[in-house]
């Protein structure tokens, strides 16, 4: 077999790549009832999920916010701990609930990168939040880990919607964003479980 001269192998990887960037999903509209202030919150939710990664989690944070103050904020750290509870948001309400009464804790918003996974909404529901913003879809960071999609996906909004009808579920919201965090990690780890 003959070697590609530089100028067709660059090309040949040009067209590799590109066609592996278009099996990413395209990302989809933020919730319309999400707000300038949520738009704030989310790009640290954003940032903690980049703070994960550079300590060996997966690219996950949550922070909770009262009338417009940080209460807490939380990287995933699953890997580094063995623990698997310590996703963003189940790591959050573990860490504060003995620091924040429950009071607090429904006067508040949990920012979330990703969407909660099912374990992660029986503690938003037992901490009593009642509002809750998500950056990217379970279902769409699922497709760039290169899951399929599962035939009937339990969202966020349903778990609550049947078990908890009083809280506020919104996302997502600047899922370009997310999904591009999303993209940097989970190839390099294709075979890792995904957890929140």
């Amino acid at each position: 077999m003959l070697p590609l001269r530089p100028a067709l192998k660059f090309g040949a990887l040009f067209i590799i790549a590109a066609c592996a960037r278009a099996a990413f999903p395209a990302p989809l509209a933020d919730d319309p009832g999400c707000t300038a202030t949520d738009r704030r919150f989310m790009a640290r939710a954003y940032e903690l999920a980049r703070v994960a990664m550079s300590h060996g989690g997966a690219p996950f944070g949550a922070l909770l916010v009262k009338d417009g103050k940080v209460l807490a904020e939380f990287s995933n750290c699953e890997f580094a701990t063995h623990d698997v509870t310590k996703h963003a948001e189940t790591g959050l309400i573990s860490a504060y609930s003995p620091k924040i009464d429950r009071a607090t804790f429904a006067a508040s918003t949990l920012y979330t990168s990703s969407e909660p996974c099912t374990m992660c909404c029986g503690s938003i529901r037992y901490a009593g939040i009642r509002r809750i913003v998500y950056g990217t879809t379970e279902e769409q960071f699922l497709r760039v880990i290169g899951r399929p999609p599962l035939p009937h996906p339990l969202a966020s909004h349903e778990v609550f919607a049947r078990t908890a009808p009083g809280v506020l579920v919104l996302g997502p919201l600047m899922e370009a964003e997310g999904l591009a965090i999303h993209e940097a990690y989970w190839p390099k780890l294709r075979t890792t479980p995904a957890k929140s």
